[in-house]
């Protein structure tokens, strides 16, 4: 349940990114249609999130540090771009035209993300403050 909760969770923020962010497209034609592509993206998302990641990380671990965690911005915004390539590939009508679009979209998804979040799973925040 708490792994549909998340796909729903993310497919909405990925949504918004669309509205806000000029350069992230959705050409799904109908309601239905957005819907299903949305969470077929974050789920492409999610898979290349919880496989790249943690590669990433401990590759790039002294960059990390160096610039104390801000390269995550970049390597959000790289994993968020390969999202699209990857819906191009697998012929989903969702694309992101650029790296500038990518980073912000990335970083709104992850906002986004995190007030929503907030506001459906409030036990497990709670849960985390008290540990």
């Amino acid at each position: 349940m708490r792994f549909l909760i998340k796909l729903v969770i993310t497919a909405a923020a990925v949504w918004v990114a669309t509205i806000i962010v000029p350069g992230i497209h959705l050409h799904a034609h109908n309601t239905t249609d957005k819907i299903l592509t949305l969470i077929v993206v974050a789920l492409i998302f999610g898979v290349i999130n919880a496989v790249l990641k943690p590669i990433a990380k401990t590759l790039g671990c002294l960059a990390y540090a160096v610039t104390f965690g801000l390269i995550s911005i970049v390597v959000n915004g790289l994993l968020f771009w390969l999202t699209s390539y990857v819906a191009g590939k697998l012929k989903i009508p969702f694309h992101i035209t650029g790296f500038g679009p990518a980073v912000l979209g990335a970083l709104l998804v992850g906002v986004v993300g995190w007030v929503l979040s907030l506001i459906l799973e409030p036990d497990d925040h709670k849960g985390k403050r008290n540990r």
